[in-house]
């Protein structure tokens, strides 16, 4: 072949396999060659799984000359984010309190993947234990340098997915969001990213016997990074529906009833009114006019719904719920890694019962008025992120610089709250570093959201992979 296997998308390399133009023992061994020319300069990579990922590619090079049906997926190795279950393998969540904690079983978005084809190659950093900032570094691995340059973050908390997707280590990556855990590396470092609706994926959140309180059960969502589009669709459709595991996931159809064209789309450059870089403001603009080319008709309003209520809400019904546990889970997180929450709680106190009971109501009311703003426009562009990607560590320089990153992530935020599938697609490189916008959509329309960036990513293309850069 012409390119390296792993210059090559996730789809294209599946079927590069399934019809026998390669092994997946071949494939997944040139990703393991890229992953060792990379990752020590990169440092995504944390736990690699070389003999095991080979293993399994054999088994699938044997199923195949069995005349089996090796899936959609079909040998493509991933990257599994540290917070989510691989069989046989510690589940680390980047702290030294979990170092030993084996995986009994896969996670369910693991076990959907593997079931597609897809093989774990490794799992990836992120701040230990998600809680300590946005720049991708654990108390066990280190940092992740972005590799577009180490000046910058790669973003978090899925930020080591990002980068080993962003530098060719893996076509696919597995990470989870909260309020743009996946949507903010994936700008950061070039690539695209889903956000899917609340339900739409099973998951398994619980660290130990335990499942989370309410804001850890509806907010967290996991959401596959690729450096397409269309790869990005073959994980949606592997990962989608409903899972004795988690009650939660429900089976609604991958893609929904027609809607009335040309499409609606909201553009909301400077989302609350709070300032938006003009580059950040340049790549919404130029999305937008990428989707007019499309044939979308695109019109820029002057905010989403309600979007400080959401924010208001989201930091009040988080804090409130962590706060009994944080003298514990302090301890976890290594030296300095507490600051990035203690900022957070600095600006909001925990609410007493009755007024955390009122909250509830409240997102209930955000929700439905996010709802009635989806019914006339069916999608909403606009910045993941209103600022250029920022220094590692810039979260918790002071208090100062917590906030602007915080303002800077709104938009991710709000829709996590709101649960409302979303989709990161990069823009363009400037200034060598590059940017994307997010499409948002109704709940269980991610093939809306999935068709407008495939129409972004045609007219604009596609950044990485790339070599890791100073």
């Amino acid at each position: 072949m012409r390119n390296p296997l792993w210059k090559m998308a996730a789809g294209a390399q599946a079927a590069a396999v399934r019809d026998g133009e390669v092994t997946a023992v071949e494939l997944v061994d040139a990703h393991l060659e890229r992953i060792a020319e990379v990752n020590p300069a990169v440092n995504a990579v944390t736990q690699l799984l070389a003999e095991q990922a080979r293993s399994e590619a054999a088994t699938a090079d044997r199923r195949r000359a069995a005349g089996a049906d090796l899936g959609p997926l079909a040998g493509v190795p991933f990257t599994v984010k540290e917070t989510t279950a691989i069989e046989g393998v510690p589940t680390t969540y980047g702290a030294e309190r979990f170092r030993d904690s084996v995986a009994r079983a896969d996670a369910p978005p693991v076990a959907r993947l593997r079931a597609a084809g897809a093989i774990p190659i490794g799992h990836s950093n992120m701040p230990t234990m998600i809680l300590a900032g946005v720049h991708t570094r654990s108390e066990l691995f280190g940092d992740t340098a972005n590799p577009w340059t180490r000046a910058v973050t790669p973003g978090g908390s899925s930020g080591g997915d990002g980068a080993a997707v962003a530098s060719g280590m893996a076509p696919l990556g597995l990470g989870n969001d909260s309020g743009g855990s996946v949507r903010i590396p994936a700008s950061f470092c070039g690539v695209a990213g889903l956000k899917p609706t609340y339900g739409r994926f099973a998951a398994d959140h619980r660290i130990g016997p335990d499942d989370p309180a309410l804001a850890g059960q509806v907010l967290v969502v996991d959401g596959p990074l690729a450096r397409t589009v269309d790869d990005l669709r073959i994980a949606y459709e592997a990962l989608a529906g409903a899972d004795p595991r988690d009650p939660r996931a429900v089976p609604v159809p991958l893609y929904g009833a027609a809607i009335p064209r040309p499409l609606q789309v909201a553009m909301v450059a400077d989302p609350g009114g709070h300032g938006v870089h003009p580059t950040v403001r340049k790549a919404v603009e130029r999305a937008a006019e990428a989707l007019r080319d499309a044939g979308y008709e695109v019109r820029e309003v002057a905010d989403v719904p309600r979007l400080d209520d959401a924010l208001e809400v989201y930091g009040r019904m988080t804090l409130t719920e962590f706060a009994p546990a944080w003298p514990v889970v302090k301890t976890f997180l290594g030296e300095r890694g507490h600051r990035y929450i203690e900022m957070a709680m600095a600006k909001r106190a925990p609410v007493e019962l009755t007024e955390y009971l009122r909250l509830i109501g409240v997102r209930l009311g955000i929700r439905r008025d996010w709802a009635a703003f989806l019914e006339a426009f069916p999608l909403v562009l606009g910045p993941v992120f209103t600022e250029p990607p920022i220094a590692p560590g810039e979260e918790v320089r002071d208090a100062a610089a917590h906030e602007r990153v915080q303002t800077a992530m709104r938009l991710c935020t709000a829709t996590s709250f709101v649960g409302v599938p979303a989709v990161a697609v990069p823009t363009g490189v400037v200034d060598g570093l590059p940017y994307g916008v997010q499409l948002i959509g109704r709940s269980y329309r991610e093939d809306l959201c999935l068709e407008a960036a495939a129409a972004v990513e045609r007219r604009l293309g596609t950044l990485t992979p790339i070599d890791p850069r100073p």
